[in-house]
């Protein structure tokens, strides 16, 4: 069983890692001060950043370029969600406020086929 830390990056006590997830003083870092929940939201940003830049980690610079942003995520000055933030699927589903939780606003649609 992972012990709990206080995670920076949720700002709460959560379960932590169970093993160093990066080499080096940054790993080690983030096995002291990230959860398990906050590492995942990293790995769901790390996907989004390598696909929207077309990283290549097999570049050494890319793999510089991941792990600065990754400080950034977890230590950065803007690094901490929001206290209001919840996870997805953990919400009250009310959706976006002053929607209504109706979600997107419902077109026609494309035209039927001839």
């Amino acid at each position: 069983m992972p012990k709990t830390v206080h995670c920076v990056k949720l700002g709460r006590e959560l379960p932590g890692l169970e093993k160093q997830p990066f080499p080096g003083e940054l790993g080690k870092k983030i096995l002291e001060n990230v959860s398990a929940q906050g590492w995942e939201m990293w790995r769901e940003h790390s996907t989004l950043l390598i696909n929207h830049y077309g990283l290549n980690l097999a570049d050494p610079q890319a793999t510089k370029t991941l792990a600065d942003e990754m400080e950034n995520f977890f230590f950065g000055d803007d690094a901490r969600v929001p206290d209001e933030w919840v996870p997805e699927g953990q919400g009250t589903g009310a959706g976006i406020p002053g929607v209504g939780g109706k979600g997107a606003p419902q077109g026609k649609g494309a035209p039927g086929r001839k």
